[in-house]
């Protein structure tokens, strides 16, 4: 019953599709409805209201719909949806400003000597308003107007020519700033967050373990990581597309001939395309750009997009008219000027000093006042010149009002879906389907290229992402990652403009095509650009680097990246740690030989002791790391001949609790039951599931055990030994860079010095209000001081005693004190600093990428490039599970 429930519930949603019904209200109508319909079986057929649901009621699941409708306005961690507007926003500016005509003049001069030069130049302008306007109706509406008319007169096959204008137009899908991506990150963080609770509670259940280590957590993503995750795959399809359109030139001259030039290329030629290529190209640098150096969100980026395209529009639109580049020279400048300042002086008006300070945050405004006028210049052009901030302004707002309205839908969709038990059905489907994930991966790739023959993109999103991505994030055998997911999905989604009967793209050329083009003409020309995506989704499918390694590595080569003992990066820092002391141990040995030489006996007894310790634990180090590798290759051997077995181990277990669940949701309703034969019905079920739990159970292989005790001792052998070298190297290290530390911060002492002199001045002076802060400076210049605690303490005491009780003669004679303790203290560290300081700065250089790189900030950039393009590969974890 409860299948042919949901089936009724797939059947309401494609009849009120089918009928033309508004997608924003088809979806949560047929949820509403199928709710109240399952309700009202139960009642009928069980006496039950919540008898047809997964788990609790109709009440419940509506009640959840109603949460996830208000989770995609009111969550602050899905603010991202307001790129949307933005990004349409700036996308209809640019089109309506002739910005696509003038590339595809100038792309066409400039390619068009070349075998099926015209075509490719098309491509080519097609990637770059994907990534200016990223709106596909827009663009291939313009190129089938320009472009078109262009390629027939010069002789181009039909067939290609719409071929090539159709797919070139999709690529605003998969390319950045793309709509899709921003739908797609949407629904695939909320995804994240699932699959981590699906995985989290098949941890526990497969382990015994309460808590599941951090390295196992599923990472989920944002808009800005997939934009960069999409760059390497949105160039694969360009020059598959330039690729295909040049070797048919190339095979058959006549299908796409060269267009003879009637101008050569001349100074006259060099500025016309320099002006019609640097403006798009500077925009996509300021909108990417600043996504990529984490200089901008993706809201952020959006804004100075949609400015940037208003300020493009403002002198495009203006032609032949005086002061057309005014605001455009005014907002450049200014920008320029504000971010030199900015980089050189540091503008900050929390720390002015001096007049000097004052004239710069003067300039400043000025310029920032003078870019406000340039803006609002531009606003004015684009609201008077043929209305067109109006009607594009309306068409956003209708764009952005049917999106939100579909993301309505889809949320109350997707909990009842939930609700009826369709996310288990397909679960379970998914996990039953031979060859593990990947199977399961293309199944889902196959449904939605399908799908995408039928119905919109963003249907498809909201209505099977929320449901399938969840079980393929969780899957620990390919623990892919979000990012490409996302991008996998954007690929395959843009083919459902091209495909047909219903490919908005074709439809698109169609409206503005001569009547000399066939409707199926488009169809034929669009099919081997299909096939070209699918190649682009099996490059992006088989290397996931291309879209994994951009964001990894802009994420930790950036000043926000982690330290080198964050756990998901344990795993490829090891590796590389281990190819470090390899290639460089015979250095590192050297390094601490030479270090053994240095004075180190002006240094004081405890400091001395530190730094024999280091000494030793360093060599330790050396040593334990070459055991730990030798335990790790032994690991790694066992577990390629059992890792076939322990999945198929977890696979029967997981099938059992499964059926366990089964018989305890069975258990629940037999206590409710009071109807006699109902429950006898309800026995004869458990019986039945409690007979299948245990024939599965009895498949397990018999050597299991055996073998499972031996990985476990294996891999508890492995851990431990490298819990033996981190302890021991993070020690060593740690001995050493204390005394370092307290060495490099001699000039700090020497500051506390001359700020305690200040202060007694104010001392003897009376000055009681002065004082104290003086004080409270020291104490600020020490705290920020390696070592000095008894100084330090003191110094605090002190400094209340001032508070508290103003008794001049014994202040000063602590203040006094405090001098003698920062005399003693400087004595010993300037000996230090002027015999050690330089030898230590060179020893630390030698070290501090094997034997210090755990204990630095972050991770050092030559290690965040070889551990990007390490986890920008998928690993298998299911070992762990």
């Amino acid at each position: 019953m409860e299948v042919l429930v949901i089936f009724i519930f797939i059947l309401i949603m494609m009849a009120s599709l089918g009928i033309g019904f508004p997608v924003g209200f088809a979806l949560p109508g047929a949820a509403i409805i199928s709710l109240f319909l399952a309700g009202v079986a139960g009642i009928i057929f069980e006496g039950n209201a919540n008898a047809y649901f997964a788990y609790g009621g109709p009440i419940e699941w509506i009640n959840a719909g109603i949460t996830n409708f208000r989770g995609t306005y009111w969550d602050n961690d899905r603010d991202t949806l307001i790129a949307i507007p933005l990004f349409i926003f700036m996308g209809l500016i640019l089109q309506r400003s002739r910005i696509a005509e003038d590339l595809l003049m100038t792309m066409g001069k400039l390619f068009g000597r070349a075998p099926g030069g015209l075509g490719i130049s098309v491509v080519l302008v097609g990637g770059l308003l994907a990534a200016t306007t990223g709106i596909v109706g827009a663009t291939v509406i313009a190129m089938g107007l320009i472009s078109l008319p262009a390629m027939l007169k010069n002789n181009y096959d039909k067939n290609l020519a719409t071929g090539i204008i159709s797919a070139s137009g999709t690529l605003g899908q998969i390319i950045p700033p793309s709509i899709v991506l921003i739908i797609v990150a949407d629904q695939i963080s909320n995804a994240a967050d699932a699959a981590q609770n699906i995985r989290l509670e098949n941890y526990k259940f497969l382990t015994g373990e309460s808590t599941m280590p951090g390295a196992y957590n599923v990472t989920s993503t944002s808009a800005g990581e997939l934009f960069l995750g999409a760059i390497l795959p949105g160039l694969i399809l360009v020059l598959l597309y330039v690729g295909y359109v040049f070797i048919r030139a190339i095979i058959n001259p006549k299908l796409a001939p060269p267009v003879p030039s009637k101008t050569g290329f001349d100074k006259r030629f060099a500025i016309e395309v320099t002006s019609s290529l640097l403006p798009p190209i500077l925009l996509i640098v300021l909108v990417l750009g600043s996504i990529l150096y984490g200089v901008a969100t993706v809201n952020q980026a959006g804004a100075v997009g949609a400015v940037g395209a208003i300020i493009m529009a403002g002198y495009k639109l203006y032609n032949g008219q005086k002061h057309k580049y005014t605001p455009t020279i005014i907002a450049t400048s200014s920008s320029i000027i504000i971010l030199i300042m900015h980089y050189t002086i540091g503008l900050n008006i929390k720390n002015i000093e001096n007049d000097n300070d004052w004239l710069w945050i003067l300039i400043g405004t000025v310029l920032v006042f003078a870019l406000l006028f340039s803006i609002t210049w531009s606003f004015w052009r684009v609201f008077k010149i043929k209305n067109v901030l109006k009607e594009v302004s309306t068409e956003t707002t209708l764009t952005s009002t049917m999106v939100f309205i579909i993301l309505i839908g889809a949320a109350l969709l997707t909990a009842a879906f939930r609700g009826l038990g369709g996310e288990d059905l397909i679960r379970d489907y998914l996990k039953n389907l031979p060859g593990g994930f990947w199977t399961q991966f293309f199944v889902v790739m196959l449904i939605i290229f399908i799908l995408g023959f039928f119905i919109d993109y963003i249907e498809i999103i909201v209505v099977v992402l929320p449901i399938v991505a969840p079980i393929l994030l969780a899957d620990p055998s390919a623990n892919i990652t979000a990012i490409w997911l996302g991008v996998m999905v954007g690929i395959n989604m843009q083919t459902s403009f091209l495909t047909p009967p219903f490919g908005f793209a074709l439809f698109y050329l169609r409206s503005v095509a001569p009547k000399s083009i066939t409707t199926t003409g488009i169809w034929k020309g669009a099919s081997p650009f299909i096939l070209l995506q699918l190649c682009g989704l099996l490059i992006v499918g088989l290397y996931p680097s291309l879209s994994n390694y951009i964001p990894f590595r802009s994420y930790l080569t950036s000043d926000l990246a982690p330290p080198s003992t964050n756990p998901k990066l344990e795993r490829c820092l090891i590796d590389y740690t281990y190819t470090l002391y390899k290639n460089d141990e015979g250095k590192i040995r050297k390094a601490i030989a030479d270090a053994k030489t240095y004075k180190i006996d002006i240094l004081s007894s405890d400091q001395r002791s530190l730094m024999n310790d280091h000494f030793n634990k360093s060599l330790l180090a050396i040593d334990q790391i070459k055991i730990a590798e030798n335990k790790k290759n032994i690991l790694d051997d066992y577990s390629k001949s059992y890792l076939e077995l322990h999945n198929e181990v977890k696979k029967i277990r997981i099938q059992a609790n499964d059926i366990n669940k089964k018989i305890i949701d069975l258990q629940k309703d037999l206590e409710r039951l009071k109807d006699e034969n109902k429950k006898n019905i309800l026995r004869k079920q458990i019986d039945k599931f409690n007979l299948e739990r245990d024939k599965i159970i009895t498949t397990i292989p018999k050597d299991f055990e055996e073998k499972n005790k031996k990985y476990k001792e294996l891999s508890k052998d492995y851990k431990n030994s490298l819990d033996i070298y981190y302890k021991t190297v993070d020690q060593g290290y740690d001995n050493f860079f204390k005394i370092f530390k307290e060495i490099k911060d001699v000039e700090k002492i020497k500051l506390a010095q001359e700020e305690l002199k200040i202060g007694i001045e104010l001392i003897q002076k009376d000055n009681k209000e002065k004082s104290i802060r003086s004080f409270l400076e020291i104490l600020e210049i020490m705290d920020k001081t390696s070592g000095g605690d008894e100084i330090k303490d003191i110094i605090y005491e002190t400094t209340e005693n001032m508070k508290e009780n103003w008794n001049k003669k014994e202040i000063l004679r602590k203040a006094q004190d405090i001098q003698k303790l920062l005399q003693k203290e400087l004595t010993l560290r300037d000996r230090s600093a002027k015999e050690l300081l330089v030898k230590f700065e060179t020893y630390n250089k030698e070290i501090m990428d094997t034997i210090g790189v755990r204990k630095q900030e972050r991770i050092p950039r030559k290690h965040a490039l070889y551990v990007s393009k390490c986890i920008a590969s998928h690993e298998d974890i299911s070992l762990n599970f």
